[in-house]
């Protein structure tokens, strides 16, 4: 027996997460994104975890969401909480996992009616250094 809907109009899902690219509502990105719960998904120009910088979470400030799943990448890597001190200060949670347990997590606290928005960071090979 089904509880909820597959889809619910106006409200943001993630369709698939391969390597390399999450798909939103059918819709494929290459590079790392801000998904709200309702509008339009954002790049978000991250290209690994050890890049982020306190200003990319302070790009989420404007879409008041009640909270934030972080999506790390395809390992799950703690990062600091002055990173998103930004967040904190609104009493905007974050939440962090891998990109695909992040995806999961986003699907379902959506469809639960949530204001969450998923930033998911989609690991960039870095260059080797020589």
């Amino acid at each position: 027996m089904k509880f909820q809907p597959d889809h619910l109009d106006g409200v943001n899902a993630i369709s698939k997460l391969e390597a390399g690219r999450i798909w939103v509502h059918g819709t494929a990105f290459e590079s790392s994104v801000l998904v709200p719960w309702r509008g339009e998904v954002q790049a978000w120009p991250v290209d690994n975890a050890a890049a982020l910088q306190p200003a990319h979470f302070e790009a989420i400030v404007g879409f008041v969401p009640e909270l934030v799943i972080f999506g790390s990448g395809e390992r799950h890597r703690f990062i600091s909480p002055a990173l998103y001190r930004a967040l904190i200060e609104r009493r905007i949670g974050v939440e962090t996992m891998d990109t695909a347990a992040a995806c999961r997590t986003f699907n379902v606290l959506v469809h639960e009616g949530r204001k969450v928005l998923g930033a998911f960071v989609m690991d960039k090979a870095q260059p080797a250094v020589s």
